[in-house]
């Protein structure tokens, strides 16, 4: 009972814990809004298995298969000498059981212990490369173009800013979209992060503000103003800096 519990208990936890971020409309804050229909799809399976596992009888598994005939006992000096490989079998069987219901539990009790919370701005400024944004492509600059922008997040027109070959063609575009502050030099940069699958993939995606009053460093601020092409490179020219709280979805897919 105590190998059950460590193994479908563990499970069952993680399944029931998943199943009530998603109730509770928290699950987007470790993966993609998208994926999520999967994942409850396995915690519900996972669930349905744990049950089924605990009304099967304990010690039924190992039962079966060992009641066909009487097959002749060994002789002593064999026991001596050759030990019965599923003794071994059995401790490694028991070794792993127990490392990974540990593991199990420790990451349900992680989930219970630690409230679901956003990444934070040191962690996007810590995988900030420099590098041009990789969830993106020319699609993004070839829509941006026509002026079909409506739905464009930070994440799109990071791109944009990054691999447009004609800046001048957005210098005018009017903008307004909410992140947090990275401070950088002579203004700060609008960040949010984007996730495609779970967070461990986010990356994040920066815009270059320039503005007469800079928030404090992870602050999150909805900038209205205007795009505008300095010296060939984009940045956006702040008409309002407003700060606001966290939004629901702090997170760009």
């Amino acid at each position: 009972m105590w190998f059950r519990m460590l193994g479908v208990g563990a499970v069952a936890s993680i399944a029931a814990l998943t199943i009530a971020l998603a109730l509770t409309d928290r699950l987007s804050l470790y993966i993609n809004p998208e994926s999520s229909w999967f994942a409850v799809s396995m915690a519900v399976l996972a669930l349905i298995g744990s049950v089924l596992s605990v009304l099967l009888p304990l010690g039924a598994a190992e039962d079966h298969g060992h009641d066909h005939g009487d097959a002749p006992a060994p002789a002593e000096h064999d026991h001596a000498h050759h030990p019965d490989p599923r003794t071994a079998r059995q401790l490694v069987g028991t070794a792993a059981t127990i490392a990974g219901g540990v593991l199990a539990l420790g990451v349900a009790g992680t989930m219970l212990a630690v409230p679901p919370a956003t990444l934070s701005a040191e962690l996007a400024a810590s995988r900030n490369t420099g590098a041009a944004p990789l969830f993106q492509g020319a699609d993004t600059v070839a829509l941006a173009i026509t002026g079909d922008t409506a739905s464009f997040g930070i994440g799109d027109w990071a791109s944009v800013f990054a691999t447009a070959t004609d800046p001048e063609v957005f210098d005018g575009t009017e903008i307004s979209l909410t992140g947090f502050v990275a401070r950088g030099q002579g203004g700060f940069d609008l960040t949010r992060l984007i996730i495609t699958h779970c967070v461990i993939d986010a990356q994040p995606a920066s815009l270059p503000v320039a503005a007469d009053d800079i928030p404090s460093n992870g602050q999150w601020v909805t900038v209205t103003g205007t795009i505008r092409d300095v010296d060939g490179q984009l940045q956006v020219k702040a008409a309002s800096v407003k700060p606001v709280d966290q939004p629901k979805d702090p997170y760009e897919f």
